[in-house]
């Protein structure tokens, strides 16, 4: 009996050291898991945006339109002051223009000699029009004078022998027919001479009426000064050697005609406005614009300064270059940065206080949605042992590195697994590493 007993005794223990060593080799095979238990902390949201220095305003830069420029003497970000060169002209390119406008002024030149040619040639035929039309005139009224005095002397002796003549009633009667012929002569020579005279006066006066104003010689005499007053800047230009200099101080913001193209009639680059203080251009993703709003402070960290700046958020707007971004600017006090360089704005601003908080590498999403592995305990074919279960939770708010999930799908107790030594699933078991 007593061999029995301790032949039992040794297969229980050995029954238990093989139970324990299979029950260490498999909890080593299993993962290890950290977890941790939800906070109750603020959200702190912190926005941090690199941005660009630009000109508070800018002055065009114009210059004589359709010449070709050979070549860009300044670059964006450059400082110029009144005086340096911006750009060269192409020479060979001025030289054409200038015999151009020559060929042209010479062509118009001729054409306004021929017009005064053809008005001098007008002028002498109308003044000879003018002497004959005259001459008509003078003319035209003796001739009918003399006949209106003719008649009215036909009259005076039909009245005459009427007069003297006492004879028979028959040779009375031939008498007064021929006076009344006469006066109906002298009538008549009076009118047509009137008439006759009238028509001789009037073209006179057609022939003295002003000429109409001749447009195209006025045409020819524009364009001929138009072109002159050209050819003198070109002259200019080529006396300059094509070279083009700044009007005034400032940091070139943007060069709008480049190497090989026509001088618009526009600006040919800008030029920063020194009068007026710089800004901070900033670009806002959809995030951290929840965070920065018009007339907000921000701080400002200049590129080179060593003291940060306090400003306010001047002016807000999406982004028309970048769909789904904002652009912020902000003013800076004046004399401060340099057109080109680049800024940093940042601002911080503490959200509400939530009573579920976690790391934010505890936070699962998958499919637009959230989820967290939760550390759950029961009893297994060993004893008792750790799984893990899937938990869809809603996020409230979040940063870079905390997460706060509305209540009811966890609680403060819950323990949330932050890491785990290899990869895992839901239900899976795993080993705990308590701190």
């Amino acid at each position: 009996m007593k061999k029995i007993a301790a032949g039992f005794a040794a297969f229980l223990t050995g029954m238990l050291i093989c139970t324990l060593v299979s029950k260490s080799i498999y909890a080593y095979r299993l993962p290890m898991v950290s977890t941790c238990v939800p906070e109750t902390k603020y959200v702190e949201h912190r926005v941090e945006a690199e941005g660009i220095i630009v000109a508070g305003g800018e002055r065009p830069v114009t210059y004589l339109p359709g010449l070709r420029i050979e070549a860009m003497s300044v670059q964006v970000g450059d400082r110029v002051e009144e005086g340096d060169e911006l750009f060269r002209i192409d020479l060979k390119d001025l030289e054409e223009k200038t015999e151009a406008r020559n060929t042209e002024i010479a062509r118009l030149s001729l054409q306004i000699d021929t017009i005064l040619e053809n008005q001098e040639l007008a002028r002498q035929k109308k003044e000879l029009e003018l002497a004959r039309a005259r001459e008509d005139y003078d003319m035209t009224a003796r001739i009918r004078d003399t006949q209106v005095g003719r008649a009215a002397e036909s009259y005076a002796r039909a009245e005459r022998e009427l007069e003297e003549e006492g004879g028979s009633e028959e040779g009375d009667k031939e008498l007064k027919n021929a006076l009344q012929s006469a006066a109906y002569g002298e009538a008549d020579a009076k009118a047509e001479r009137d008439q006759a005279v009238k028509e001789a006066g009037r073209k006179v006066e057609d022939i003295l009426l002003p000429e109409e104003e001749a447009s195209e010689l006025a045409v020819a005499k524009l364009e001929r000064e138009t072109l002159s007053a050209d050819l003198q800047e070109l002259k200019q230009v080529q006396e300059h050697q094509g070279v083009v200099t700044s009007p005034f101080g400032g940091v070139v913001t943007e060069i709008i005609t480049g190497v090989g193209q026509i001088v618009p009639e526009s600006a040919v680059l800008l030029i920063s406005d020194e009068s007026l203080p710089c800004q901070l251009k900033v670009v806002l993703d959809k995030e951290q614009k929840k965070y920065v709003g018009l007339g907000d402070e921000v701080s400002v960290k200049l590129e080179g300064k060593s003291r940060g700046l306090e400003e306010e958020i001047d002016y807000l707007s999406e982004s028309r270059s970048s769909a789904g971004s904002y652009e912020a600017w902000l003013s800076l006090p004046e004399g401060e940065g340099i057109p080109g360089m680049s800024g940093t704005l940042s601002r911080s601003e503490r959200g509400e206080k939530q009573k579920l908080c976690i790391p934010l590498s505890a936070l699962k999403t998958e499919n637009d949605r959230n989820y967290v592995w939760v550390l759950r305990e029961r009893e297994g074919i060993l004893g008792e042992e750790y799984y893990v279960e899937e938990v869809t939770v809603r996020v409230a708010d979040k940063n870079d590195t905390w997460a706060a999930l509305e209540e009811g799908t966890v609680d403060k107790d819950s323990n949330i697994i932050t890491s785990a030594t290899r990869e895992i699933q839901m239900g899976d078991v795993v080993r705990w590493e308590q701190e």
